[in-house]
This record gives C-alpha cells, structure tokens and sequence, in this order.
C-alpha cells in the first residue's frame, strides 16, 4: 500500500496492518498458510501445463474434481499430506517442491506474512 493511502487511513481512523497482524498468527502460523497457499498454486500451475483438467486429475488421485479445485484454492480443510502426495503423481521431486515453497520464479507478492 502506498504510504498516502495509509495515511489517508490512518487519519480517517481506520487500523492498517498486515494479514497476519489481523489475525493474530504466530510466525509458524504464517509461515504454514505461506507454505500451503505455494503448494496449491503449484498444483494448479503443474495440472493446467500437463493438459490435466481437475476432473482428469482428480481421476488419478482418486477424489472428486470439487476436493482439487478445493486444494487449488487452498481451502484450509485440505492437508499439505494431499497437496504433497498429489504434486508426487504429476512428477514434481523435491526440490520442485522446496522451489513452490521457497516461492522461487514468483512473486512474493500478496504473502500472509
């Protein structure tokens, strides 16, 4: 946020902080929703560059396409076991896995921390 915005805010007596100042979250917290909103980005990113649809990949991790448009969107009832395990089926190794989370090649942008 620019720093005329927030001080147009502040002056109109309105609190500005980050997401995490909001909600109170301990840096493990944070740094957890980071990790899993990267996972379900890279899931999404890794399925559309295959061709997959979420019914097709949903097909192979045997679920329903509405639990991977759930994970997708990093709904919080979905575990970073299932993100993992599902990045695993479509080939992604670790150290694809620590570059999702890592946010390596992404912006940084938009993060809860």
């Amino acid at each position: 946020m620019k720093n005329a915005k927030r001080a147009k805010l502040e002056a109109a007596g309105w609190a500005v902080g980050s997401v995490k100042e909001f909600l109170e979250l301990s840096d493990a917290e944070a740094a957890l929703i980071d990790m899993k909103l990267a996972l379900s980005r890279s899931l999404r990113d890794r399925r559309t560059k295959q061709g997959l649809s979420q019914v097709q990949l949903a097909e192979r991790i045997q679920s329903s396409q509405s639990r991977v448009a759930k994970m997708e969107a990093g709904d919080p009832s979905v575990s970073m076991d299932l993100l993992v395990s599902s990045l695993l089926l479509l080939g992604a190794n670790s150290t694809d896995l620590a570059k999702a989370i890592s946010g390596e090649g992404r912006s940084r942008k938009g993060r809860a921390a």
